[in-house]
């Protein structure tokens, strides 16, 4: 996976986010998606750490693709 491939896909999240944020303050969310809604910001905070990681092992020279996705536990809310 490259890094236009990741941010491709950080996009569609993005997206994803703003509907149900845009609905919870139209109308609430319902369970389902309140639980969506988690998913989506811990999958955001899991593909900006992988392409931080990636370009930081780019950047010394080493091999982007060996950087993985961490669990969301582990970079749950991660400030920048």
């Amino acid at each position: 996976m490259e890094d236009k491939d990741i941010l491709v896909h950080v996009g569609q999240l993005v997206d994803e986010e703003r509907v149900l944020r845009a609905r919870a303050a139209g109308r609430g969310l319902g369970e389902d998606e309140q639980a969506r809604l988690a998913g989506v910001e811990a999958r955001l905070d899991q593909c900006w750490d992988l392409l931080r990681r990636r370009r930081v092992r780019e950047g010394a020279g080493e091999d982007p693709d060996e950087a993985t996705v961490r669990p969301a536990w582990e970079v749950e809310g991660y400030e920048s």
